[in-house]
């Protein structure tokens, strides 16, 4: 069963980008160009929607709101993409029920990654979990330079070479790697990471950030530390 996505978007161009890139990734993907049209469709079919912020007359956070107070598309992920990238901003997006938010501009493996994200830890990528293999979704690579994590069959390489990491390590990695760019918290990361009751201290955060920056070499310099803050991963130019 193919993952169906809606993009919604202003900006034709930008739709037909999107568009582009996510079926090169076997999705099934439509476009509506704005908030009214997309409301006016039957949204039940769709996996998640990509939505803009700034548009004429609805704004994404106002289709946000319709389709979270709907029984039919409440559990639904949505990705916010906006030129909107103040801190308000992006808690107001998450308040309202997004599942990520990203700030224009993006590249497309950014986009990308943060796609496969949502729906990895979304309902339906636990239903995909479930299904016959055939019909099990294949999430692409995540890599920065010669830095690679394969969240198929969950192994990490450093310039070909495997990398030993435990599935914590891993986790962690790949929430990284697909949120480049920005400093998190002890408490963003457990919820991104961790799952359940499990309950986490801050030295275990601590160590095991310490034990992932050893094992994945020269690129253990871009886990950076903000004092006070969190961690983040920080992609040089």
């Amino acid at each position: 069963m193919s993952i169906r996505i809606l993009v919604i978007d202003d900006e034709e161009s930008i739709c037909e980008i999107n568009k582009f890139n996510l079926e090169k990734e076997g999705y099934e993907v439509d476009c509506a160009y704005s908030a009214e049209e997309a409301l006016g469709m039957d949204l039940t079919p769709y996996d998640l929607f990509i939505v803009d912020i700034m548009m004429e007359r609805l704004s994404g956070f106002d289709f946000a709101k319709a389709i979270r107070n709907s029984s039919s598309t409440e559990e639904v992920p949505i990705i916010f993409c906006s030129a909107l990238n103040s801190e308000d901003d992006t808690v107001m997006g998450l308040n309202i029920g997004a599942d990520d938010y990203i700030t224009k501009p993006y590249s497309i493996s950014e986009m990308l990654a943060r796609v496969n994200a949502v729906l990895r830890r979304s309902a339906i990528a636990r239903k995909q979990v479930a299904a016959p293999a055939s019909e099990a979704i294949y999430e692409p690579q995540v890599t920065y330079r010669t830095l690679r994590i394969d969240p198929n069959e969950k192994i990490c390489y450093l310039d070909d070479e495997k990398v030993a990491l435990t599935k914590t390590e891993f986790e962690i990695l790949s929430f990284f790697l697909t949120h480049p760019n920005r400093i998190y918290s002890r408490e963003e990361i457990i919820r991104h990471v961790w799952s359940g009751d499990v309950v986490v201290t801050n030295r275990t955060i601590d160590t095991n950030i310490t034990r992932l920056r050893k094992k994945i070499g020269r690129y253990g310099n871009s886990i950076e530390t903000r004092l006070g803050f969190g961690y983040g991963f920080k992609e040089e130019d």
